[in-house]
């Protein structure tokens, strides 16, 4: 059973979410959060397997709510709720350490699914919704960050995470490179140790940042 805690400051869209979610037979919400504060409480006191995160929200935010449950030991992975898929907030929080970010107005099966793949450790965000606000927010800042900030990684982890970084699963990955899921996912976990990461979207970052992976490549 994969255990949500749900925040958002509007009780209709919290009892919208947590009545989708606990629809299905494989998840169950085990707790609820109007506002950051008491999300970074709520998630301390259940240890949830994720967290739907809304971004906005009066008092603490959910980019600073996100950024202090994923700094903390084996934190659950965070997907942040939001109106725009363009919004720099968005942006903002996969720096704090959100897993990916669905849309408010998604169907719910997609969010049903998006839970599913976050909890395995996919990255709830289409392929093409990871390039365009990549190409759209980052590339100002592409090549900002010194390129030997990647000298951890080995070859193959470079290809790894070069293909992390044009938005594909670990299933696309592994066609793509010619290996298995599990070796895909064995150098994902690499990819971040090394660099000290703690997301997938962390680590698209960091490529358009070091210029692994320049803007419309």
């Amino acid at each position: 059973m994969i255990r949500i805690v749900v925040v958002d400051d509007q009780a209709l869209v919290r009892s919208g979410l947590v009545l989708i979610l606990n629809q299905d037979p494989g998840l169950e919400v085990c707790g609820e959060a109007s506002d950051g504060a008491e999300a970074v409480h709520v998630v301390k006191r259940e240890r949830p397997d994720i967290v739907l995160m809304d971004i906005r929200m009066p008092g603490m935010d959910g980019i600073e709510a996100t950024r202090r449950i994923t700094a903390a030991e084996e934190p659950p992975p965070v997907v942040v709720l939001t109106t725009y898929d363009m919004d720099d907030n968005v942006v903002r929080a996969l720096r704090a350490g959100a897993t990916g970010f669905l849309l408010k107005d998604d169907d719910p099966q997609s969010l049903v699914a998006a839970v599913h793949n976050a909890v395995r450790g996919e990255m709830p965000m289409a392929g093409p919704v990871v390039r365009r606000m990549a190409d759209e927010f980052l590339q100002r800042r592409s090549g900002e960050v010194d390129p030997a900030a990647l000298d951890p990684l080995s070859d193959r982890e470079r290809d790894v995470m070069l293909e992390v970084a044009r938005g594909f699963t670990n299933l696309e990955i592994a066609q793509r490179l010619f290996i298995s899921p599990a070796t895909v996912k064995s150098h994902v976990a690499s990819i971040l140790l090394k660099l000290g990461l703690r997301s997938r979207s962390q680590a698209i970052i960091l490529a358009y940042e070091t210029g692994l992976l320049r803007p419309g490549a």
